[in-house]
C-alpha cells in the first residue's frame, strides 16, 4: 500500500448549514409527501395491514381520551383524524402514531375543566383554542430552533411523572365509573368529594366498568395481538344494547355527529387565549417530549437494498406539531402527542411508511359515516375502563427498580415527579419536573468529579491516579483535571479543591512542595465573567504560595474570553498549554533552568 501523505485540511462549514435547493427545501418542509412521492408498491400491503391494526386500537382509545377531556367522544375520532392526516405529511418519523394520548389529555383536562364549569360546549371552544395555543408555542420553538427543550425532561422525572399522571387519571374517573356526581379541581378535593358520595355508587355501572377492565385485561393476557380496546368496547356495547342497560341508570353516550367536522376557529375571547398560554407552553414540552422520546425509543425500519435507517428531525417534529395542533383546533379538537403501544403495534405489523396512519384515518372516516348508531349505545363506564387501562399502562414498576439499581438519586428525582404531580396537579407537576430537571443538572456542573492525572506505567495518556494504584506524578507538578465547564456557580468550588489538592501534596511531599499547578481545560470552550475573576483569584492564591497557574489543552475559542478579561497575559503565554505532555515538558525544562533554582525534579524525572 502506497505510503499516504498529509494534505491541507477541507474547510467544512460546521456552524453554517448547506444551500438547499427548492425540491430540498419542500421535502425539508414536509418529509412525509417526499416519502410518499417515492412510495414502492410492495411496502402497500404492510402498511395497509398496520393502519388496520392501529385503528382498531385508536378508535376506542381517542374516544375514551376525549371523556378525559370533558368533550364529546367524537371529538377525539375528530382530533385521530386531523392528526393522523397532517403528521402523516409534516412529520419526519416514518412510523410514530401522532393522536390523542393519556397524559397530554389529561393536562388539557386540568386546564379546561375549572374554565369551562362543566359546560360540554365550552368545554369543547376550550380544548380546540388550548390546541391552537400549543401550536403557536411549537412554531415558536421551531423558528427559534428550540428542539433541545425535550431534553429538560430526563428519564426519571418522566418516569414518575407519568406515574403521577396514571394517579390522576383513576381519581378523575371515580364519578364515571360509579354514576357519581365528583367535582374538585385538586385530587384531594376530587377524593374528598368521592368519599362523601361514594354511598350513592350505582353497581350496575361498576358492573360494567369492572367487565370491560376484565375483559381488556384478559385479551391482553391470552391474545396480547388482539386490539383488546376494540373488543372490550365493542362487547360492552353489544350487551348494553342487547340487555337495555341505559333503561337500570347506566348511561350511554348516546346521539354520535355522523360525517366530518366543519373547520372553524373556537369561540373564545382574548381573556380565554390569555388563560391557556401558560398552559399551552407546559403541553407543548410535554407533547414535544413525548415525540421525541418515543420516536428515539421506536426508530423506523432499515431501507430497502440496505439504505440507512432514517432518522428523526428534532426541528421538524416541532413543525409536525405545529401543524397537527393547528388541524385538531380547526376542527374541534384536543392537544395530542403520539402513543408508544400504537407504534409499537404498527411497527410489528410491519409498517413502512406513514401511509399506514393514512390508511387509519380512512377507517375514522368510515366510523365517523357509519358507526354513529353503533356507538350511541356504548356505556360511559366502558370509556372509563379503557382509561384505567391506559392509566395502569403509564406505571412501570420495572422502570422503577431499575432507576433504584443504577442510582438512589434517580430513584428520588423519580417519587419526587411522582409526588410533586400527584399534590399540585398535572401542570405544576410539568413544571416541578423541569425544574428538577435544571436543578439536578445544575448540582452536577456546580460540584462535579476531579481528579489529579499523572502517568501509568505501559498504558499511553495520563489518567486519574485515584483509578490506578501504580500511577506516578512529577514532584512539584500537579496536573488537575475539573470535570465541568467552568461558569459562576462552580468557580468558587474550583478554588477550594485547587487549593486543597495544592495542600494535601505540600504535606505529602514536604521536600517538592508544589511549584506548577497545571488545569486540564479541554471541557472548556468559553468561560463567564465570573469564571474569568474566579481564575484571576485563583492565580492569586497559587502565587501567595509561590505556585505558577497553567493552562493544559487550551481551545482557540477559549483564548477568545480569556484575552478580553487579560488573563492570558497574567497566566502568562508560556503557560498556556495546547496538550497535557506539552505541559510536562516545559515543565521539566523550567526544573531545570536558573529560573527554578533548586528545581524539585532531576533530570532523570521526564514522562515515561
Amino acid at each position: 500500500m502506497a505510503r499516504l501523505s498529509r494534505r491541507p485540511a477541507i474547510d467544512h462549514e460546521l456552524d453554517e448549514d448547506p444551500p438547499l435547493s427548492t425540491e430540498q427545501r419542500l421535502a425539508a418542509l414536509a418529509p412525509g409527501v417526499a416519502v410518499l412521492r417515492g412510495y414502492r408498491r410492495r411496502w402497500l400491503r404492510a402498511d395497509v395491514f398496520a393502519g388496520l391494526a392501529v385503528a382498531a386500537y385508536l378508535v376506542p382509545q381517542v374516544m375514551a381520551y376525549a371523556a378525559i377531556v370533558g368533550v364529546q367522544p367524537v371529538a377525539g375520532l375528530w382530533t385521530a383524524l386531523a392528526a393522523a392526516v397532517v403528521y402523516a405529511l409534516l412529520g419526519s418519523s416514518r412510523v410514530l402514531s401522532a393522536g390523542p394520548e393519556s397524559t397530554v389529555a389529561l393536562m388539557a383536562a386540568a386546564t379546561v375543566a375549572p374554565l369551562a364549569h362543566g359546560d360540554a360546549a365550552r368545554a369543547a371552544a376550550l380544548s380546540s383554542g388550548l390546541c391552537l395555543v400549543v401550536a403557536a408555542w411549537c412554531l415558536v420553538a421551531r423558528v427559534a430552533r428550540l428542539g433541545v427543550v425535550a431534553d429538560l425532561l430526563s428519564q426519571p422525572l418522566l418516569v414518575g411523572y407519568l406515574a403521577g399522571g396514571a394517579v390522576l387519571m383513576v381519581v378523575g374517573q371515580l364519578g364515571r365509573i360509579t354514576r357519581t356526581e365528583v367535582d374538585g379541581e385538586s385530587i384531594v378535593a376530587q377524593v374528598g368529594s368521592f368519599l362523601r358520595v361514594v354511598g350513592d355508587t350505582h353497581w350496575p355501572t361498576v358492573l360494567v366498568c369492572a367487565g370491560t377492565l376484565a375483559l381488556l385485561l384478559g385479551v391482553q393476557w391470552l391474545r396480547p395481538t388482539w386490539p383488546g380496546p376494540l373488543v372490550a368496547v365493542a362487547a360492552a356495547t353489544l350487551v348494553s344494547v342487547v340487555a337495555h342497560l341505559s333503561d337500570a341508570g347506566v348511561r350511554v353516550v348516546g346521539s354520535v355527529p355522523s360525517g366530518l367536522p366543519r373547520p372553524q376557529l373556537p369561540a373564545i375571547g382574548t381573556a380565554d387565549l390569555q388563560t391557556l398560554a401558560i398552559a399551552g407552553l407546559a403541553v407543548a414540552v410535554v407533547a414535544y417530549g413525548d415525540n421525541t422520546l418515543i420516536a428515539r425509543g421506536f426508530p423506523a425500519p432499515a431501507g430497502d437494498d440496505g439504505a440507512p435507517r432514517p432518522e428523526t428531525d428534532p426541528q421538524q417534529e416541532l413543525l409536525a406539531l405545529a401543524g397537527v395542533h393547528a388541524a385538531a383546533g380547526l376542527v374541534g379538537g384536543f392537544p395530542v402527542s403520539s402513543s408508544g403501544s400504537r407504534t409499537a403495534l404498527a411497527i410489528a405489523a410491519g409498517a413502512r411508511t406513514q401511509a399506514y396512519s393514512l390508511v387509519g384515518a380512512l377507517v375514522v372516516v368510515v366510523v365517523l359515516f357509519a358507526a354513529g348508531p353503533l356507538l350511541s349505545g356504548l356505556p360511559a363506564a366502558a370509556l372509563g375502563a379503557v382509561v384505567l387501562y391506559a392509566a395502569s399502562r403509564l406505571v412501570s414498576w420495572r422502570e422503577f427498580v431499575r432507576l433504584a439499581r443504577f442510582r438512589s438519586t434517580e430513584l428520588a428525582l423519580a417519587l419526587a415527579s411522582l409526588v410533586g404531580t400527584v399534590v399540585f396537579g398535572i401542570l405544576t407537576g410539568v413544571a416541578v419536573a423541569i425544574a428538577l430537571s435544571l436543578l439536578e443538572m445544575a448540582s452536577r456542573l456546580a460540584r462535579p468529579h476531579e481528579g489529579v492525572l499523572g502517568r501509568v506505567p505501559g498504558l499511553a495518556g495520563m489518567h486519574d491516579v485515584d483509578d490506578y494504584p501504580d500511577a506516578q506524578t512529577l514532584p512539584g507538578l500537579v496536573v488537575y483535571r475539573y470535570d465541568a465547564p467552568l461558569f459562576f456557580a462552580n468557580v468558587a468550588d474550583l478554588r477550594r479543591r485547587a487549593l486543597r489538592v495544592v495542600d494535601q501534596e505540600d504535606a505529602a511531599d514536604p521536600e517538592h512542595p508544589v511549584r506548577w499547578f497545571v488545569l486540564n481545560v479541554e471541557a472548556n470552550v468559553e468561560i463567564d465573567i465570573t469564571a474569568a475573576d474566579g481564575l484571576r483569584d485563583l492565580h492569586a492564591d497559587l502565587a501567595a504560595r509561590g505556585v505558577r497557574l497553567g493552562l493544559a489543552r487550551v481551545k482557540n475559542d477559549l483564548l477568545i474570553p480569556l484575552g478580553r478579561a487579560g488573563l492570558d497575559e497574567l497566566i502568562g503565554a508560556d503557560m498556556l498549554f495546547a496538550t497535557l505532555p506539552v505541559a510536562e515538558e516545559a515543565y521539566l525544562a523550567w526544573a531545570q533552568s536558573d529560573d527554578a533554582g533548586a528545581g524539585p525534579a532531576g533530570p532523570d524525572d521526564g514522562p515515561q
